[in-house]
């Protein structure tokens, strides 16, 4: 099968890898060079990165559904083509250009999760486990027929960034048997119905949904601190500078520490790091990132301040910009 690739991220890369080491991909499509960095210079996105390693044509364009990107993709001549995180979606003519169709493979268990946020939804809403589909692309969000499903377990205090990584592994292989159904029974592979009534959809992350509010229960902030972790980062502010949370635990209920206004750091905590008061229970944190400063041990940070616990500031939630 002759098989056009659509994908941006690092998520989409082993998918990639996987796809091209079984068929044949003519041309990869990918999103256009964007501004990165404190310099703000133009960074290849990281599938873009990998296709030139594979010695695969790249396409980038803003929009693959105008008149001119749709001659350039009819042209391909492609049996099928796939689509994982490209970060725009194909209209109606587009889907209709390849021959078998076109699939999609999402980072959820579908029709839960839908939308551009599966992974930190997941983690937001405390899962044990997610999962990765693969489906019929239709010209709405997420809504196609689903062909294959594998479920995956989610670690008590692991991040989006870790869980990330292991669906993109998982859902390469998951990937891939999807490919060779297809390839043995073209447009005849398994189609199964997505529940409308059942189907959730995320939303675009934003910088403020990182911001930290110790007036919330323990397990609803750790949640939120892995799920925003590595962007846009769990942040709160100490003495009016910002503090990124990048590894947390929830106390267990036995190690807590007698009880103060939330945000206020207790002392150690059990497992190394700095115990802080919650609405309902504690949260431990375990490493920081300060404003300005590498990725840190949080005792380590602590001791640097040099601050008495007992007149030390509180962990505040930084304000929205729609706010100030």
């Amino acid at each position: 099968m002759r098989i056009v690739f659509f994908g941006t991220p690092e998520f989409a890369v082993p998918a990639l890898d996987a796809v091209a080491g079984r068929f044949e991909v003519p041309l990869v499509v990918v999103q256009p060079d964007r501004p990165k960095g404190r310099g703000r210079a133009l960074a290849a996105p990281p599938v873009k990165q990998r296709a030139l390693e594979l010695v695969i044509p790249c396409f980038q364009v803003e929009s693959p559904n105008t008149p001119n990107a749709l001659s350039a993709l009819a042209a391909v001549q492609a049996d099928l083509f796939v689509v994982v995180a490209y970060g725009a979606i194909l209209s109606k003519a587009l889907l209709a250009v390849p021959r078998l169709g076109c699939i999609n493979l999402h980072a959820s268990l579908l029709p839960r999760y839908r939308g551009a946020s599966p992974i930190q939804a997941a983690l937001l809403d405390g899962l044990s486990e997610t999962g990765a589909s693969t489906m019929w692309m239709d010209e709405r969000l997420d809504t196609g027929d689903v062909i294959h499903q594998r479920a995956l377990a989610i670690g008590p205090d692991e991040t989006a960034g870790d869980l990330s990584e292991r669906l993109a592994a998982d859902g390469a292989r998951l990937l891939v048997e999807t490919l060779d159904a297809v390839a043995l029974a073209g447009s005849r592979a398994p189609r199964m119905p997505q529940d409308d009534a059942r189907a959730t959809v995320t939303k675009k992350i934003r910088k403020a949904d990182g911001f930290l509010d110790f007036g919330q229960a323990a397990t609803t902030l750790h949640d939120r601190a892995r799920a925003m972790t590595p962007w846009p980062g769990a942040t709160a502010l100490f003495a009016g500078e910002p503090v990124r949370f990048t590894r947390t635990r929830v106390v267990p209920a036995a190690a807590a520490i007698a009880p103060a206004a939330p945000g206020t750091i207790l002392g150690p905590g059990p497992s190394g790091g700095l115990v802080v008061e919650c609405a309902t229970g504690a949260l431990e944190i375990l490493r920081v990132t300060p404003a300005g400063k590498p990725e840190m041990e949080a005792q380590a940070w602590w001791r640097g301040l040099r601050i008495d616990v007992a007149s030390a500031p509180r962990f505040t939630t930084p304000r929205s910009e729609e706010e100030s």
